[in-house]
C-alpha cells in the first residue's frame, strides 16, 4: 500500500469548531427582522451544509425564494463581523498535528469556505504547525464534491492522491477525497444531521475523535 505522504482536512466540524460563530452571524441576522433565534442545539447539526441550510431554519428562506441572494449576502455580512469570536480548534488536533510533523508527513486544509473568510480565521485558530497549503471554496473553478480542490492540493504539495488522506465530517468531504483517489476518514466528531447517513458515504475509515486519526495513520502505514 502507498506510503501517506499528506493529510488533508475539511475546516469547519473537522478542525475547527465554527457553530457558534456561524449561528451568532444567524441570530443576529434574525434579531435584525424580528425573528425568533436558533438555539444551538439546532444549528451545530446544519453547519456542514452552508448557508442555505442556516436560512431555511432561521427564516424559511430557500434558495428558490426570489430574496434568497439578498438573504445570503446579509447572512455572509453578519458572519465576517463575527468568525474568529468564539471559533476554536476542536481538542486534540494540534496533537495531532504535532505528530505528522514529527513523521514529515505534510497538512493542508481543504475548505468550502471562501477564501475572504478562511484568510481571516485560519491564522487566529493556534494551529502548533502552519498548513502546507490552503484550498478554499473558491480557489478553484469548482469546490467539493468535485475533485479539483483536491488534486489542486496534491499540486501544491507534490504529493500523489494515492499518497494522501483526506478528513472530513461531510458527505462532499467523503465524495471529493474517495474520487479524487486518495484515503478517506469520516470526521464522526464533526456536524452530523439527523438525516446524514453517513455509513452510506462510502469512506475507508471512521474516527470518533482527532487522536483516532493516528491509530488509522499507522494502520494504513503498517499495510
Amino acid at each position: 500500500m502507498p506510503q501517506i505522504q499528506a493529510i488533508f482536512f475539511d475546516l469547519d466540524g473537522t478542525l475547527a469548531d465554527t457553530a457558534l460563530d456561524l449561528g451568532g452571524a444567524l441570530n443576529h441576522l434574525l434579531r435584525k427582522h424580528n425573528l425568533p433565534e436558533q438555539p444551538i442545539e439546532k444549528i451545530r447539526p446544519i453547519v456542514s451544509h452552508g448557508s442555505a441550510a442556516f436560512l431555511k431554519l432561521g427564516a424559511n428562506i430557500t434558495p428558490s425564494h426570489p430574496d434568497f441572494e439578498q438573504w445570503k449576502q446579509a447572512y455572509l455580512a453578519e458572519y465576517e463581523q463575527c468568525l474568529d469570536h468564539e471559533t476554536v480548534l476542536f481538542p486534540e488536533i494540534n496533537t495531532v498535528l504535532a505528530e505528522l510533523q514529527k513523521q514529515h508527513i505534510a497538512w493542508g486544509i481543504i475548505t468550502n469556505k471562501h477564501q475572504n473568510f478562511t484568510n481571516r480565521l485560519v491564522p487566529k485558530l493556534g494551529f502548533i504547525t502552519p498548513p502546507a497549503v490552503i484550498v478554499s471554496g473558491d480557489t478553484c473553478a469548482e469546490a467539493k464534491p468535485s475533485t479539483q480542490p483536491m488534486l489542486y492540493a496534491c499540486e501544491q504539495t507534490q504529493v500523489q492522491p494515492e499518497n494522501c488522506i483526506y478528513i472530513g465530517d461531510a458527505e462532499r468531504d467523503i465524495q471529493a477525497g474517495r474520487n479524487a483517489g486518495m484515503k478517506t476518514i469520516f470526521a464522526a466528531w464533526g456536524y452530523i444531521g439527523a438525516d446524514d447517513k453517513p455509513e452510506t458515504w462510502g469512506y475507508d475509515f471512521v474516527a470518533n475523535k482527532p487522536l483516532e486519526i493516528l491509530d488509522i495513520l499507522h494502520t494504513i502505514q503498517a499495510a
